[in-house]
């Protein structure tokens, strides 16, 4: 193993030692100030743990990122449609938009420490295994989240995938914008080049992450151009070769 690789490799367990020492000490914190009405205490210690980490990778692996389209977030909370490749944007996300909460799978809930903090604030958490029962519920969750202030951020593909890669879009999000009245904003970002998917090494370098004008309209033609816009800037920051991952529509996920 060359001076590199071997940096690589300690800075990146440094960094996962910071990540779960954070979350074990602010676990009981989160849970205490669960128990008050104020859910903004609650917020702000999530706000303070995500921008923690962000620091500590920043600092601790030299994982740098260029943010664009600051100016695209309109005033008005709505729906979020990012690309997902790894664990970094959904720290930055939940920096980036006022009050963010996500559509998140069950067994998140479960994970100890990370899931009872995430049980104790308003994200909206569906079984992926049943599609239907899985939009039902973010169609009557989503809207009173949105009344109540928050940003609802949706994975469309569903889960996190490779750098190059990609997979059907769920259109879950295109229809509660519809129903809600409410604009949705495409991002697009290459994290999972520097911050891969099932595996704790983080590579210095420069992440971009791009957001995208607001969009309204129907389902469909909300869906579609998010897509569009959305490979279209993969497109242009990706360093791997594109490639479509073939699913069969009936297990398409919310």
């Amino acid at each position: 193993m060359n001076g590199t690789a071997f940096a690589i490799y300690w800075r990146s367990a440094l960094f996962l030692t910071f990540q779960v020492a954070l979350t074990v000490i602010l676990t009981p914190f989160v849970l205490l100030v669960s128990l008050l009405p104020q859910y903004e205490l609650r917020y702000r210690l999530a706000r303070f743990w995500a921008r923690s980490l962000i620091w500590g990778a920043v600092r601790i692996c030299g994982l740098r990122y260029k943010i664009t389209g600051l100016d695209h977030i309109p005033p008005q909370n709505g729906i979020v449609l990012s690309k997902h490749q790894s664990a970094w944007e959904t720290l930055m996300l939940f920096l980036l938009f006022p009050k963010a909460v996500y559509l998140l799978k069950q067994e998140l809930l479960k994970i100890p420490f990370f899931g009872w903090c995430l049980a104790r604030y308003h994200h909206i958490a569906i079984d992926r295994k049943k599609p239907r029962e899985a939009l039902l519920s973010l169609l009557k969750q989503g809207p009173r989240r949105l009344q109540q202030g928050h940003w609802i951020i949706i994975f469309p593909e569903g889960t996190r995938v490779s750098p190059g890669e990609r997979r059907r879009y769920a259109g879950s999000g295109g229809a509660l914008a519809e129903r809600a009245g409410v604009p949705v904003v495409p991002v697009a970002h290459n994290a999972g080049e520097f911050w891969p998917r099932r595996s704790f090494l983080k590579y210095p370098g420069v992440i971009e992450l791009r957001i995208g004008p607001p969009l309204f309209g129907s389902a469909a033609e909300i869906n579609r151009q998010a897509e569009e816009w959305i490979e279209a800037q993969m497109a242009e920051i990706t360093s791997y070769q594109s490639k479509t991952v073939g699913i069969n529509p009936q297990s398409r996920t919310v």
